[in-house]
Formats: structure tokens, C-alpha cells, sequence
């Protein structure tokens, strides 16, 4: 683009948005109802109008058009809001929150018994994990596994661990 038409298009930017911030603000803010994500959205909106009159990628820069611009960035913004959400769910339901009252019911007498009667890979996993507090990384290393097999085998083992204990069986744990 030449420098006159440049000028032009920047000098058409500055008037369109002193016309255009009330209603591009005002459809933010109706929309998303918080004064401050209205306000970084609205200059989002007029940088991206700037940069698509840099590009010469508009070819008639209305207020309708910013205002579709301004509904394309509060699309985006909803859509980032909902990825951190659903990290921060992710995040809440790995750490552990989900009720399982089986362990406050275990004796320790018996969960004593029944780990030495589980076979020495499951009892090596779990004393580290939960009686050492190791992490899982940990006891990967620990064992000499990767820690996607390590995750594995405590899971065999929990859950050997879980019937024997709930059985009674000193010995049938070891499989």
C-alpha cells in the first residue's frame, strides 16, 4: 500500500473509531457484563481493525464491520475462558478430591497382614508410594519402570491389595 492511501486508511481508522468505541464498548459490555473484559476486548477490537486496514485486508470499514470483529474477540475470549476452566476442573479432579472412605475404614493390623501376603512387585509399589511417600515418578525410578508402567502397576496393586483385604485371603493377593 502506498503512503497517501495509507494515510487515508489510518485517518479513516481515527474517525471510525470515534463514531465506533461507544457501540463496539456498548456490545461488549452487554454481552460479557464485566467492565474491565469489555474494555481490553474493545482494544482488542480496534487493534485488530488497525491491523486489518495495515494489511489492506478490509475493504469497507463500517461500524458493523468492528462490531462483527468485537463479536469474533468475545467468542475467542469465551472459548479461552472455557480451555482454563476445564484445565482448573482437570486439575481439581486429579488432586485427589474424590471421596473414597474404603481407606478410612482399613485396619491397620490387617492391611499390614494382607501386604506382606501380596507378591514383592505390588508390596514393593505400594510401601514406596504410600508408606514412604514417594511420587509416582519416584517409585518409577525406584523400580526401574517408566512411570506410565509404574502407574499401571499400582493400579494392579490397589486393587489386589483392596481383595485380599476385603476377602480375608492372606495369600490370593499376589496375582
Amino acid at each position: 500500500m502506498n503512503e497517501p492511501v495509507a494515510a487515508e486508511r489510518a485517518d479513516a481508522v481515527l474517525e471510525l473509531y470515534d463514531l465506533a468505541l461507544p457501540y463496539v464498548h456498548g456490545y461488549l459490555l452487554s454481552r460479557c457484563r464485566d467492565a474491565k473484559v469489555a474494555e481490553d476486548l474493545t482494544a482488542d477490537t480496534f487493534l485488530a481493525a488497525v491491523s486489518a486496514v495495515r494489511r489492506d485486508a478490509v475493504a469497507d470499514l463500517t461500524v458493523a464491520w468492528l462490531i462483527t470483529v468485537a463479536r469474533n474477540k468475545l467468542v475467542d475470549h469465551w472459548r479461552r475462558q472455557e480451555r482454563e476452566e476445564r484445565k482448573l476442573r482437570l486439575i481439581h479432579d486429579e488432586s485427589g478430591d474424590v471421596a473414597d472412605d474404603w481407606d478410612a475404614l482399613v485396619d491397620a493390623g490387617e492391611a499390614h497382614r494382607v501386604l506382606a501376603g501380596l507378591g514383592s512387585h505390588h508390596r514393593s509399589a505400594l510401601s514406596l508410594r504410600y508408606l514412604d511417600g514417594l511420587s509416582v515418578p519416584e517409585v518409577a525410578e525406584s523400580l526401574g519402570r517408566t512411570v506410565h508402567a509404574t502407574e499401571a502397576l499400582l493400579v494392579r496393586a490397589r486393587g489386589a491389595f483392596r481383595r485380599a483385604y476385603e476377602d480375608g485371603n492372606e495369600g490370593g493377593a499376589s496375582r
